[in-house]
């Protein structure tokens, strides 16, 4: 049996009134566009309706087209490698995040009954995914100026604060370029995991040159993350 019109399921508007939401994104978006950039999968899936990862995709290509522009002028003395990290510390899932928490974008979404009950209204990589699905919203009802506008009002500051931003968004890259300076060679991990399957903590230590002392420990829920965790310290402990 085909499965119905998903748009005739997806309720018309918000959980919230967008007043609030529209005032912090700076323009008005339809309540139809801007429900489906509120809708996670988990809703979808139980509730029938599209959900918002398409437009993640293309909110993640306005975000990036934007961001690039904005450190080109912002920066013009840089390297392109440079600007490159510091994009990379404006985009990530981090700094997408703080930004949604700061308009309780989270307040918003439509979630499944799972998401809801874990917690999901303060996942990281959820709250940046509808950051991007809205400013694709934002693009689609708007137009590509609004959204440029609505992008610099909302990250505006984060490119002010991109050098500070992009070391620690990615300590591992900081603590590789530090480790060549001094003539360290190239940092490298060593991980272990515990617990079960579904909750498992992973706990990275990194080494320089030969050394069987690390200079560094993390932990985290996957080994990105304790990676990172580990490279922070180590950093810390270096430069004293």
């Amino acid at each position: 049996m085909d499965r119905p019109e998903e748009t005739e399921t997806v309720s018309p508007t918000p959980v919230l009134d967008p007043t609030l939401l529209w005032s912090a994104l700076g323009v008005d978006v339809s309540a139809e566009v801007l429900t489906r950039a509120l809708t996670h999968s988990s809703f979808a899936y139980e509730q029938g309706g599209l959900d918002n990862e398409r437009l993640e995709f293309l909110g993640d290509a306005v975000l990036g087209q934007t961001i690039t522009a904005a450190l080109y002028h912002r920066f013009p003395d840089l390297s392109e490698g440079e600007l490159a990290k510091r994009r990379a510390s404006i985009v990530s899932t981090q700094a997408l995040a703080e930004v949604a928490v700061g308009i309780d974008l989270g307040a918003y979404l439509r979630l499944g009954r799972g998401e809801e009950l874990t917690g999901g209204r303060s996942k990281p990589s959820l709250l940046a995914d509808a950051l991007e699905a809205v400013i694709a919203a934002v693009f689609l009802d708007q137009g590509p100026v609004a959204a440029t506008e609505c992008v610099e009002r909302l990250m505006g500051a984060l490119v002010e604060d991109a050098d500070a931003r992009s070391e620690s968004s990615d300590p591992k890259t900081a603590l590789q370029e530090w480790a060549a300076k001094h003539n360290k060679g190239v940092p490298h991990y060593n991980i272990s995991h515990s617990g079960p399957d579904h909750a498992k903590v992973f706990v990275a230590h990194v080494f320089l040159d030969a050394s069987t002392e690390p200079v560094g420990e993390g932990q985290g829920t996957s080994k990105k993350t304790a990676e990172l965790a580990a490279a922070s310290q180590a950093l810390s402990t270096l430069r004293g």
